[in-house]
């Protein structure tokens, strides 16, 4: 603003002396354009020099800051100070950081910033006194829609509409029990309600729940909406138009998506190489990739997480007095013994330790203490709906389900509208 000032006095001194009047030319070349400051993480980036890279293999928060000119013991002692809000010796390679140096010939390093994600971020300030502060930006949900024809598999049905996988891994959980996304038909449909979530309006930072559903299964429909019945532990669930929920207890299978069963629970079963004799298989083994996730597949608490002979690395949970699963020949394991964990938690990797001749994970079932066969059981369903809420549901879905009646397939099998 001085500068505009200044620039304007100084051309009614040049008219008041009866020069001529300047060229357009003159003024737009007198003109300097002000230039706002470069403001990133609550700091002016004008005012350091700007070092922004992302975390390499094996480099270390110590590697980064000494290469920036701060001394070791003062590496050791941020370390320390700033353990409790960021862990330097877990920091993950690929994630963004930024390090903010003076803006003088020492260049030292003042400001260490960690990107955890899109939304989170950590900055270890270390200018005058050390502090750590996580910070998450602010986030605008937009609700969308999308639809689809079914003619080869969802997942390439939603790739080909520029879908994110998270919606297909969502739609195969809430139809875990009610649909067979193996067994896909020809010209079954699909309708979503979801969310995306923004930074700053235009930075999509990923999708957010699918808030309700329609698929359309050989010709029958299956409606799903999310909805919060236990208000004491807020655990949201999906329920249909008639308020059944969709969920069982168990899931049917430990992987979520991209398996095949190579070999079933077979007491009877004979192997060539022990010389055709009878060896039985108490469990069901769900061939995968190496580190594909392994999922609970109820609640319960761990009881055993360990590496043990012929099992490799594996995990048990007990589900209640009655089930227990067990889960065989892990990568790496995801949980220790005695946490909880929910149903669709991840609890390993799918890997080859142990006696296996493949990449899987062998799901072992238990019902008052005896393995069974987990595909034949009829396993009980989540716990229905409080009479008393069904009203409170009934109601609460009517904008939701009048937006995914309304949503039409297009000529072309698909559509995608934003609202």
């Amino acid at each position: 603003m001085k500068n505009y000032f200044a620039l304007f006095i100084g051309v009614l001194l040049f008219v008041a002396c009866g020069e001529d009047k300047p060229s357009d030319s003159l003024i737009a070349a007198s003109i300097v354009e002000k230039i706002e400051p470069t403001v990133l993480f609550g700091y002016n980036f004008d005012d350091y020099h700007v070092v922004q890279d992302t975390l390499k293999d094996g480099e270390s928060f110590g590697e980064i800051l000494d290469r920036n000119h701060v001394e070791y013991p003062t590496i050791y002692k941020i370390a320390t100070e700033i353990k409790d809000s960021l862990d330097v010796r877990h920091l993950r390679a690929g994630k963004p950081y930024t390090v903010l140096a003076k803006k003088d010939s020492t260049e030292q390093a003042q400001v260490f910033i960690y990107q955890h994600n899109k939304i989170e971020y950590t900055v270890v300030d270390f200018s005058d006194s050390i502090q750590a502060n996580k910070v998450r930006k602010p986030i605008k949900i937009v609700e969308k829609t999308a639809a689809g024809i079914i003619t080869s598999s969802l997942s390439e049905t939603l790739d080909e509409q520029g879908l994110s996988s998270v919606i297909t891994t969502e739609l195969s959980t809430i139809y875990a029990w009610t649909i067979d996304f193996f067994r896909i038909m020809p010209n079954d449909k699909f309708k979503i309600v979801y969310e995306e979530k923004f930074i700053d309006d235009t930075i999509s930072a990923g999708i957010g729940k699918i808030k309700a559903a329609y698929f359309e299964h050989g010709g029958k429909p299956f409606y799903a909406f999310k909805f919060t019945a236990d208000s004491i532990n807020m655990i949201e669930d999906y329920y249909d138009e008639e308020t059944n929920v969709l969920r069982r207890q168990f899931l049917k299978a430990p992987i979520q998506f991209d398996y095949r069963i190579s070999s079933r629970y077979n007491l009877k079963r004979r192997i060539a190489y022990y010389g055709n004799k009878v060896r039985a298989h108490k469990g069901t083994d769900f061939a995968a990739r190496v580190g594909t996730p392994i999922i609970a597949t109820a609640n319960g608490i761990v009881t055993e997480s360990r590496q043990k002979g012929g099992n490799g690395k594996y995990v048990k949970i007990k589900h209640n007095g009655t089930y227990s699963t067990q889960y065989l020949h892990m990568s790496r394991r995801a949980v220790n013994k005695g946490e909880v964990v929910k149903q669709g938690d991840i609890i390993g990797y799918v890997g080859m330790t142990g006696n296996t001749g493949g990449p899987h994970v062998c799901y072992r079932f238990w019902k008052n203490g005896r393995q069974v066969d987990p595909l034949k059981q009829k396993l009980p369903a989540a716990k229905p709906m409080k009479e008393d809420l069904k009203p409170i549901y009934l109601e609460a879905i009517k904008d939701v389900k009048s937006t995914l009646d309304g949503i039409v397939f297009t000529e072309n099998s698909s559509e995608i509208a934003a609202r």
